[in-house]
């Protein structure tokens, strides 16, 4: 198995941490990254938030000291704004890479034109990517992408061959339409498809990795050249030791123990303290992470109610203790977290479907003027 290559940037093993709203923040990238080697994703960012300065974005992009390669994650429609992004990016020495967000399923953005909903507009699609590329200099772009909005109107093998001529360094698939969402199962034919037939760059594949041999299984089968981890690592940090070894040929797995899991949580916990400079604000956004931590786990209901309305690190802590830390790792804990329904429909612009070739003139209100999803 060879290194990721984006163009000078070589990624052991070849993995990804997802670009995940509310998730991947400097806090939880840390505790990924001491945990197995790869390439770690920011949270998506805004181009508007970013070129106009916005405070919280700029409290977004923040890394730690010796974290490379330094990764963002941009999402923009206009294609002027992202360029501006890009350029900022390069000459600021605010990143070493960026990805660019075209796989984003929520209304919010779809309605706009964003998201998975911009590479059916192949022509818009092809002048962002330009836009980027040229204002990035030596910095590689790469893109992350869906199937399409549905089975109707997939997009994936046009948007690959596109990203080819705007020299895009590397191509990202998530097995999925728009309007599966996050339900069903992901598609993987559809990414050995795309690595048919986009050989110049490397081809990722994203969905259904939950464990190391899940994405060993998925480069069989798709011949993809890496692999992008989102769910899959949410409370279970220790998926890229896992994707570590399995990629060097070592078997060795991470079953932790109840009390491992407390003490991985209680690190999470105390890095987001840091990150965010506010315990009350860290430890509100750590209870969205307290399920997947203990999912499979036998852990009684009030402890369960005391984590997940914990105030404090000392609180958090008193909780945590109350587990039993030698109850074994459970065949109960594998599997799926976070999953959700497929949509009825994806919301998007009036007429959006009428011409993929069009280049439509968005509004305004499709790029956010503030980050994260």
């Amino acid at each position: 198995m060879e290194a990721l290559k984006l163009g000078p940037i070589e990624v052991w093993p070849p993995v990804v941490l997802a670009p995940m709203a509310g998730i991947t923040n400097a806090a939880y990238r840390t505790l990924c990254r001491e945990q197995g080697g790869g390439l770690f994703v920011s949270e998506m960012i805004t181009t508007r938030a970013l070129v106009e300065r916005n405070r919280k974005t700029f409290t977004m992009i923040r890394f730690e000291p010796g974290e490379r390669p330094r990764s963002i994650q941009l999402y923009g429609v206009d294609p002027v704004t992202v360029g501006r992004a890009a350029r900022m990016i390069a000459r600021e020495d605010l990143a070493d890479h960026i990805d660019l967000n075209f796989g984003c399923p929520v209304p919010k953005v779809t309605r706009r034109g964003g998201g998975s909903a911009l590479p059916y507009k192949r022509n818009l699609l092809r002048a962002i990517l330009r836009e980027a590329v040229a204002g990035a200099g030596a910095l590689p772009v790469t893109m992350k992408m869906r199937k399409g909005i549905d089975d109707d109107h997939l997009t994936y093998l046009d948007a690959g061959r596109i990203a080819v001529e705007e020299g895009v360094a590397a191509v990202a698939l998530h097995g999925r339409t728009a309007v599966q969402h996050y339900g069903g199962v992901a598609d993987w034919e559809a990414i050995a498809r795309l690595k048919e037939a986009v050989t110049e760059i490397p081809v990722l594949g994203n969905g259904d990795i939950w464990s190391a041999e899940d994405a060993l299984a998925m480069m069989r089968r798709t011949g993809c050249d890496g692999v992008v981890v989102g769910r899959g690592c949410l409370g279970r940090p220790w998926l890229f030791r896992d994707l570590a070894a399995a990629m060097e040929g070592r078997a060795e797995r991470a079953r932790p123990t109840l009390g491992e899991v407390a003490a991985a949580m209680a690190r999470h916990a105390e890095l987001l303290v840091e990150c965010f400079g506010s315990e009350p604000h860290a430890i509100a956004d750590f209870r969205k992470h307290v399920g997947w931590y203990l999912k499979g786990f036998e852990a009684g209901g009030d402890i369960r109610r005391e984590l997940a309305t914990a105030t404090t690190l000392d609180g958090l802590r008193a909780g945590l203790a109350a587990l039993d830390p030698a109850v074994p790792w459970p065949q109960a804990a594998e599997g799926p977290r976070g999953r959700s329904n497929p949509r009825d429909r994806v919301h998007l612009p009036e007429g959006w479907l009428d011409d993929p070739y069009e280049t439509p003139a968005l509004s305004g209100d499709a790029e956010l003027a503030t980050s994260g999803g």
